[in-house]
């Protein structure tokens, strides 16, 4: 998949309805940060998240318990969602496929080919350089024209 191109929108869709567990490397405790607002909004909307930050483990943000790595989960993970520089990618999609996660997704200006080949090879759905919280969100149907409200 080109993953510079426009993604499917049943592609997404069918993620985002599918997957229960998420868990956010990057994820940060300051309410000002994207990460923070992103988190915030996919657990309201009924996600299970598991915010991943090495300075921050073992502290809470929102009530969720942080953990120091992927490793460190306890429990099965569908998708890790990355606010990590490009960089750190291809090391977090090797982390990902070791912990058997099914989707590979990082978040806007995260991008990185080898990654996504990685996580690809194993078996994994990649989705780069999106946000989750605006796809959430984002009319995956047309309206029906007409209809009484």
């Amino acid at each position: 998949m080109n993953h510079q191109e426009e993604y499917p929108a049943d592609y997404l869709a069918s993620i985002l309805a599918e997957v229960k567990t998420i868990a956010m490397v990057g994820a940060s405790p300051d309410a000002t940060k994207f990460s923070y607002g992103v988190l915030r909004v996919l657990h309201e909307q009924g996600y299970n998240m598991i915010p991943v930050n090495p300075r921050e483990a073992g502290n809470e943000i929102r009530g969720l318990k942080v953990i120091g790595s992927l490793a460190d989960i306890e429990e099965p993970v569908d998708m890790v969602q990355v606010f990590r520089a490009s960089e750190a990618l291809p090391g977090i999609a090797q982390e990902a496929v070791a912990i058997g996660a099914k989707v590979l997704w990082s978040q806007i200006g995260v991008y990185s080919d080898e990654a996504a080949l990685i996580a690809e090879d194993a078996g994994l759905r990649v989705v780069m350089n999106r946000c989750p919280k605006i796809e959430l969100f984002r009319p995956f149907w047309k309206p029906k024209l007409g209809q009484v409200i």
